[in-house]
């Protein structure tokens, strides 16, 4: 009987270990399963309730919690008896910002932006989901106060406006902490970064910390375009200082009032922070965002073969441009395959005009057979002008970046024109098929600009005023169809309205918004498990959006899609990337679906499992699970 009892001892005893050790293993595998991209219906563990639940913007639901979560976790009594939908929540939210928003429609525009993104932000602090919810059900509406034009007043203003941290803040003063402090962010896995140091923030200069919001709005559209997990993104500063002398003597200023690091030292920084990211999270994606013209292509050229990385302003500014140069081809009643024929007149040669230079010129010669020639022919298709006016071999001091496209000198004498020749001269001479505004100075189209390309030998010019914030544009629409005629196409880098012609014609206004791309990229890389991001996933990008839209809507003048449609656009993009990097032997899976699996599949079969893939803003069910 004692051996018995011993023996029952030892098994209750080895099924009581069991139990722990497969309990131990449950909770591992669901914390993970927590964070996956593609929840669907499963629950969610939690660690945490009562008030703390309520507390935490990525599970609290607030009012929307059923009776019996309210049971499991605690929460009988801590909120009112009416258990409300998703639904009642967002409609209750979006009466009460209307309300606000008629009370306050006579104001200063400005004013009303920031503080309709106060309210969001409000939202976004207290419940993750029903804020993406909101969000992506009025993308059209919101996304220009998340993103572009009014991220650059939320970030001129974002000391002022900071009332809950999100994010993090690597330093010139955390030099050789950082590998420690990445273990400070609470999520064990993390998709994608935006990282900026805030030294040119869209066309607004050095605002150092506060650029903090740039980082914060684009990640804000990777959740709501390509359904990344808002639980798996994370903002990025990294503060080296600012040279801006207001910022530097504000005492509310939030970041280091220091002149910025320069040559090794900065270097020595970003190369730490690069380390302890990919330490920490070997397949996160890195975008680099609103860096200055000195560091982008040198940070660019020093991570891309070694990290999954890439710069949205030298390659998704590019890319979205290079989908508006091709959609601008096809208005013209032409093929894609004519754009190597295209003169076109760049004004800007900071990170955004060479990126785009770049990428264009790529295009051109693959389209003229992908050899040198090719190459040195799709040179002479661009004349470059900067703020000292046209850029040619006889110029002192060229930019390396820019060489490539410096303009040879009796090249420019057969046309009339010298080095520095102004932006009205060159398009007066050149009679461009475009004119690609990415200067970040506002109103550079002038009048006498506008005059000049109407003796474009294009049957249907196209003016692109790409530069942002919207005070940044180049020109406006209605100066633009004013004056260099009804039959132009036109693409801005903010918002504007469609232009009333008359006679029931219209004039569209196309935003050549990088959120086109940019998701789509970052979702592609990440499902396909690439390596790296080459030039041929981000080509691929582009020629996807180029040919999304059909070729009736780009015959009117429509050569971008609605901002309406951006998960379905995000989704076609990935897909491509998606189908790009297996081409080039770069990819090499995403969790159970393996290489192998990914090159069984077809077009439609690639597009359904990016699909399936894309987080969407919709409740789980919490489960509490103590530590």
């Amino acid at each position: 009987m004692s051996n018995f009892s011993s023996q029952l001892r030892l098994s209750s005893s080895l099924i009581k270990r069991f139990k722990l050790r497969f309990t131990a293993v449950t909770e591992t595998i669901e914390r993970r399963r927590a964070f996956t991209t593609n929840e669907g219906s499963r629950p969610t563990i939690v660690h945490k309730r009562s008030v703390d639940i309520l507390h935490d913007p990525w599970f609290n639901k607030g009012t929307a919690f059923s009776m019996t979560e309210r049971d499991r976790l605690d929460l009988r009594g801590l909120l009112p008896s009416n258990v409300m939908t998703e639904e009642q929540q967002i409609q209750r939210f979006m009466v009460d910002l209307k309300r606000w928003e008629v009370n306050t429609r006579d104001g200063p525009s400005d004013t009303i932006s920031l503080a309709k993104w106060r309210i969001l932000n409000r939202l976004h602090d207290r419940n993750e989901t029903m804020y993406y919810k909101v969000l992506l059900d009025n993308i059209e509406e919101y996304a220009p106060i998340v993103y572009t034009p009014t991220v650059g007043l939320v970030c001129q203003n974002y000391s002022g406006l900071f009332r809950r941290p999100r994010g993090m803040y690597f330093s010139a003063a955390d030099r050789g902490e950082m590998m420690s402090m990445v273990y400070n962010w609470p999520a064990d896995q993390v998709d994608m970064i935006v990282v900026t140091d805030g030294s040119r923030i869209l066309g607004l200069g050095d605002l150092g910390v506060q650029g903090i919001g740039i980082a914060i709005g684009k990640l804000d559209l990777y959740v709501a375009a390509a359904g990344i997990n808002p639980q798996r993104v994370l903002p990025v500063m990294i503060d080296v200082g600012t040279n801006n002398e207001k910022l530097l003597k504000d005492p509310l200023y939030l970041g280091l009032q220091v002149n910025r690091l320069d040559g090794e030292e900065y270097l020595s920084v970003i190369d730490e922070f690069m380390e302890a990211v990919f330490t920490r999270w070997p397949n996160v994606i890195v975008q680099f965002e609103d860096f200055q013209s000195k560091w982008a292509f040198k940070l660019l050229q020093r991570y891309r073969d070694t990290y999954r990385m890439f710069n949205d302003d030298v390659q998704g500014t590019a890319g979205v441009a290079i989908a508006g140069l091709l959609g601008a081809v096809r208005a013209q009643g032409r093929p894609m395959i004519d754009f190597p024929k295209q003169k076109i007149v760049v004004a800007g040669a900071g990170s955004a005009g060479i990126g785009v230079l770049n990428s264009a010129r790529k295009t051109m010669a693959r389209m003229l057979g992908n050899n040198e020639t090719a190459f040195q022919s799709a040179r002479s298709q661009f004349w470059v002008v900067d703020a000292n006016g046209l850029i040619t071999e006889d110029r002192s001091n060229i930019d390396p970046e820019a060489l490539p496209f410096a303009r040879k000198v009796n090249e420019v004498g057969r046309q009339g024109l010298s080095e520095g020749a102004s932006l009205e001269e060159v398009v007066k001479k050149v009679k461009p098929d475009v004119l690609l505004g990415l200067s970040a100075v506002g109103g550079l189209f002038s009048n006498k600009v506008l005059e000049a390309l109407k003796d474009s030998t294009s049957t249907r010019p196209a003016i692109f005023a790409m530069s942002n914030p919207t005070k940044n544009a180049e020109c406006t629409p209605e100066q633009a169809f004013s004056i260099a005629g009804d039959n132009i196409i036109f693409a801005s880098g903010s918002p504007f309205s469609d232009v009333d012609l008359g006679d029931g014609k219209v004039g569209h206004c196309n935003q050549g918004n990088n959120m086109y791309l940019f998701p789509g990229i970052g979702l592609g890389t990440l499902l396909c498990g690439a390596r790296v991001i080459s030039d041929g996933m981000l080509q691929a990008a582009a020629e996807c959006l180029a040919a999304y839209m059909k070729e009736e809507e780009v015959l009117q003048g429509i050569i971008y899609p609605s901002i309406s449609s951006i998960r379905d656009i995000t989704k076609e993009v990935a897909a491509a990337v998606v189908r790009e990097a297996i081409e080039e032997d770069l990819a090499e899976g995403y969790r159970d679906m393996d290489i192998r699996e990914l090159r069984k599949l077809n077009q439609e079969e690639t597009v359904q499992y990016v699909k399936n893939n894309m987080w969407n803003p919709h409740y789980p069910t919490l489960v509490y699970w103590k530590e």
